[in-house]
């Protein structure tokens, strides 16, 4: 380590085939040397002086300039700031590592911020503390990231048992949890950059859109537990995310209005849900614990935790396959677009902040183009004279005939 500069050598070294590029070499300051220690050919000096040192494992070069003198200026700085831990601010507080950050992430940001942490951040940092835990924040490259989305991604196998990896829309959540991670740890001084920023996410597929069919409703509701079948049903003709249907509470619900009124949603956002007359029957029909204020509850008064067994069983018994409860909130979605309700209204009953997350439904409505067409032809007043332009058979101009085959392959010809 020191101050050097780039020799070049063209004559023949042994290992190397003929033709090869010339050999480059660095030779050190003080050594004055003119001939390759190799072969003995004089070395081609370039202009520039460089200096290199190393910095928390890693060697660093800097180009510096052709003379030598600011050279081994600049590099016994360097080597004083290293020796001080102020090379580039690195403090010694911000050697920390990633599974002592995480945990402060965790703590710190996302259980004030973020409902679902037991849900998703925690499992997500689990991960990543198992992968990255014994290492510094700042020592993590794009290429460490990189290794370990393939590693989460393999089969593995214990015994005679195979665990499948996880999907790549799983990785992408990972790393959106480690990005946030990075952020929060560059905003309250504990790194400099993101590595996370410099990995690609993989392309997935379209989000799912699964959503059941009236027949397929009718079978799953005669299907379902008594406990069950009430949430279901509001699910079903409200579009409520299953937390809010699990945590709604008796002074929520205005019957006279035929209104719930959500005051902890995903978006922590008020909501107003209007209510049609099923919903109404399907709550007024609970029978109300006078120990507890939750609507939906088991016999101790305490609100249910999970319904995922006994939903799973319903699906079951009524032969429905690859359906999640949060499939219902797609198909109250999916049936309302399907009637040819406007997506913005759907917007606003699925409590949607952003349009596009409601367009996923769009497809379900083949005629929605149509009819806006349709709507600007009424407003506008053309002036056309379809007479001039189709003769006397304008009035019959667009009726198109396809009553038999022949006329069907006629058209064709």
């Amino acid at each position: 380590m020191g101050v050097y500069r780039i020799a070049i050598c063209k004559g023949f070294h042994e290992g190397t085939k003929a033709g090869a590029a010339p050999k480059k070499m660095a030779i050190y300051a003080p050594d004055k040397r003119t001939d390759c220690p190799v072969c003995g050919q004089v070395l081609d000096f370039k202009k520039d002086w460089w200096i290199d040192y190393y910095i928390h494992g890693r060697k660093k070069r800097e180009k510096i300039g052709t003379s030598r003198t600011l050279a081994e200026q600049v590099y016994a700085k360097r080597r004083v700031e290293i020796a001080e831990n102020k090379y580039l601010d690195v403090k010694k507080e911000a050697r920390v590592k990633f599974a002592d950050f995480a945990d402060e992430y965790l703590e710190g940001h996302c259980k004030p911020n973020n409902k679902g942490w037991q849900r998703a951040d925690a499992p997500n940092l689990a991960s990543l503390k198992k992968y990255f835990g014994g290492r510094y924040l700042h020592e993590i490259t794009p290429q460490d990231i990189e290794h370990f989305r393939t590693e989460r991604m393999k089969d593995k196998v214990s015994g005679q048992k195979i665990k499948k990896g996880v999907s790549r829309a799983t990785v992408n959540r990972i790393l959106n949890c480690m990005s946030s991670l990075y952020n929060r740890a560059i905003e309250w001084g504990k790194a400099e950059s993101n590595p996370v920023s410099k990995v690609r996410p993989f392309k997935v597929a379209n989000r799912r859109t699964r959503y059941l069919e009236k027949e397929e409703i009718e079978r799953l509701l005669d299907c379902c537990a008594e406990h069950l079948r009430p949430i279901v049903l509001v699910a079903l003709h409200t579009g409520m995310r299953k937390s809010e249907l699990l945590g709604l509470k008796w002074h929520d619900i205005d019957i006279k209005r035929g209104v719930i009124h959500l005051l902890n949603t995903k978006n922590s956002e008020k909501r107003e849900v209007p209510m049609n007359e099923i919903a109404q029957r399907a709550v007024i029909g609970v029978l109300k614990n006078p120990e507890s204020q939750y609507v939906f509850c088991n016999n101790a008064g305490k609100a249910y935790g999970s319904v995922k067994k006994s939903f799973s069983t319903a699906c079951e018994k009524a032969g429905i396959i690859n359906f999640r409860f949060h499939d219902l909130r797609h198909t109250f979605a999916s049936q309302l677009v399907m009637s040819g309700v406007d997506l913005n209204t759907v917007r606003e009953l699925l409590g949607h902040k952003d349009i596009k997350m409601t367009l996923r439904y769009s497809h379900l409505s083949p005629d929605h183009k149509k009819r806006a067409v349709d709507v600007l032809g009424k407003r506008i007043d053309t002036r056309v004279d379809t007479k001039a332009i189709f003769g006397k058979d304008a009035k019959n101009a667009f009726d198109v005939s396809y009553s038999n085959d022949e006329s069907y392959t006629n058209l064709g010809q």
